[in-house]
């Protein structure tokens, strides 16, 4: 039997039943079929670009993309007692490059008034912008819903999984994060913003532009009108999403504020989807992570659900899982000596090191 770094372990060892791992080619299948089974815009149910994606993450977790602005990092959560992944996450290292730009839509307000008539307004405008030195992206958040409710609390882990990673490697992220968030979307998965800006400028559908946008975002740039757009020209029902958190991801908008993100007044050139950033040293998550020696216990005096993770030298060359543990000062963490035998850690290693309480979990 193989512990959680790939060591071979007794066969007595218990080991834990949820586990967050890097994700490579090998995990195509199993998030293929997560995808199908959830039909999210955040996991395509597309096998050449999971594929593409997956051999992407796992060279950027090896150190084998020369650009690391270049790099994704995909974090996978497995139900070992099922075999199956049952949730995924992504960081974009940088997005907003020279060759592929961050391309945005800021809200901006404008007043107008007419003395003449003694009337006055107030008009939403959209002006289409780019950065070529972007952030680095909290991306493709997917948990099944059947797993909301475990008491590992996975959705929390699989999203936080990613700030211990940014704690742990800051020199590979930017400063700046973001996370931009699904909007309304109708019931056949129609975009009414898109409907009323996107499509009249790209003749596109907003699934084809979508799809598309995925692989190469020039179009935007090239098609969609630069200056000011008036939303007021738009139908009562677009103006309404623009910025606005659709019902799948209000939780999503919640634990973001939470851990220190605003929305940056700024939306998704495609479905009017609002964007949350934060600065990396003021988000919560990563000022609670931190690197601490491991002390194995046979009992915790006061336990506390963590979410702990290491570096691997080979793959998946990422582990991490949440688990009850003790704190022990500012600088030990106590943890089941069987958890640490599945991470293959000894006293005195060091892991990293995030507690949920300090989060407001």
């Amino acid at each position: 039997m193989l512990g959680l770094n790939g060591m071979a372990l007794d066969a007595s060892t218990p080991l834990p039943r949820f586990v967050i791992r890097g994700a490579g080619p090998e995990d195509l299948e199993q998030l293929l079929a997560l995808a199908r089974h959830l039909d999210t815009v955040n996991l395509p149910a597309e096998p050449r670009y999971l594929e593409r994606l997956l051999e992407h993450s796992a060279a950027s977790f090896a150190g084998r993309v020369a650009d690391p602005t270049l790099c994704k990092y995909v974090f996978v959560v497995l139900d070992r007692q099922l075999g199956r992944a049952v949730g995924t996450s992504t960081l974009v290292a940088q997005l907003g490059r020279k060759d592929a730009p961050y391309i945005f839509l800021d809200v901006l307000d404008d007043e107008k008034y007419s003395a003449t008539l003694d009337k006055h307004f107030e008009h939403t405008v959209l002006r289409l912008g780019f950065s070529y030195d972007g952030p680095t992206e909290l991306a493709g958040l997917v948990l099944d819903p059947g797993y909301r409710r475990a008491p590992e609390r996975l959705g929390l882990a699989i999203s936080y999984v990613r700030f211990l990673f940014i704690a742990a490697h800051p020199e590979l992220f930017q400063e700046e994060l973001l996370a931009e968030l699904l909007p309304p979307l109708e019931p056949d998965g129609r975009s009414l913003l898109w409907e009323a800006f996107g499509r009249r400028f790209t003749g596109m559908t907003y699934s084809e532009a979508d799809r598309l946008s995925s692989e190469d975002k020039t179009f935007i740039r090239d098609l969609f009108p630069t200056g000011i757009v008036y939303a007021s020209l738009f139908d009562p029902d677009a103006q309404a999403v623009i910025g606005k958190v659709g019902p799948q991801t209000l939780g999503v908008e919640r634990m973001l504020r939470r851990a220190g993100f605003r929305y940056a007044d700024r939306i998704d050139p495609f479905d009017g989807g609002p964007h949350f950033v934060a600065d990396r040293q003021d988000v919560v998550p990563v000022r609670c992570t931190a690197r601490r020696r491991v002390r194995s216990l046979t009992e915790l005096g006061r336990p506390e659900l963590v979410l702990v993770g290491r570096d691997l030298p080979t793959a998946p060359y990422f582990v991490g899982l949440s688990t009850e543990a003790e704190l022990l000062g500012d600088e030990e963490v106590g943890i089941d000596e069987a958890i640490c035998r599945a991470l293959g850690v000894e006293d005195g290693a060091e892991l990293w090191v995030q507690h949920f309480r300090a989060l407001g979990g």
